[in-house]
């Protein structure tokens, strides 16, 4: 993750804020992400359809994006309370209308976290062609980022692909038990599901994440900062 400071400023900023995004991750019920090795590049992932341990890649993956806040947030106390996360969505061009939607889908349903393109991001979004599929997942550096997979976005619905992984970035883990109705059920209803939109109880899990637990832990950071 970048933040506006000098390289000696963002190590120490990192080390003072590490404890406070624990304890946010922990705080929101989360528990504790499995630490990510730095290679391969795609060990922590959290996959559109089932893979093995996507519960541990999910937390990795939210714990990468809250860190980066956390950074921001702590170097700059002034700024406003309401939360937002920004994303860079440059290297992945061909979504560009399926990433627009997305957002403004998550944006349009909860109210204690924004999304907003720009730079300096806490996430980025990346095109390409993996096995594996789409995905979210962090590098081993805490670097956050999605994955769009073209074969992937070609037999399923690409916007509810991309709203699915952008979930993740909110704090949701994947649920492919879950029927189409429910966005965090990923591939689990099949390709003819063309649903983009969370439900009730994926609208108010990410409220409450982000109105709570997380608020807590910035409070923490900057206290800790401030010292």
């Amino acid at each position: 993750m970048r933040i506006s400071t000098s390289t000696s400023t963002s190590t120490s900023l990192s080390a003072r804020t590490a404890v406070a995004v624990g304890l946010s991750v922990a705080a929101l019920g989360l528990g504790t992400a499995a630490p990510a090795t730095a290679a391969p590049a795609h060990t922590a992932q959290a996959g559109y359809v089932a893979k093995s341990a996507e519960s541990d890649a999910s937390r990795a993956f939210f714990e990468a994006v809250l860190k980066s806040v956390a950074e921001k947030r702590a170097a700059n106390p002034s700024a406003a309370a309401a939360v937002t996360v920004t994303y860079d969505a440059s290297a992945a061009p061909t979504f560009s209308a399926q990433i627009a939607r997305s957002t403004e889908i998550w944006n349009g349903a909860v109210s204690n976290v924004k999304l907003q393109q720009g730079s300096n991001a806490d996430f980025t979004y990346r095109e390409g062609n993996d096995s594996r599929g789409s995905y979210a997942s962090t590098d081993g550096h805490g670097n956050g980022y999605i994955f769009l997979d073209y074969q992937q976005n070609q037999e399923y619905d690409s916007t509810r692909v991309t709203a699915h992984e952008t979930g993740h970035v909110l704090g949701l883990p994947d649920h492919y038990e879950g029927p189409c109705s429910e966005l965090m059920s990923g591939g689990g209803p099949g390709t003819s599901c063309t649903n983009s939109v969370p439900d009730a109880n994926e609208r108010a899990r990410v409220d409450q994440l982000w109105a709570n637990g997380f608020a807590a832990a910035m409070d923490k950071a900057l206290e800790k900062v401030g010292r």
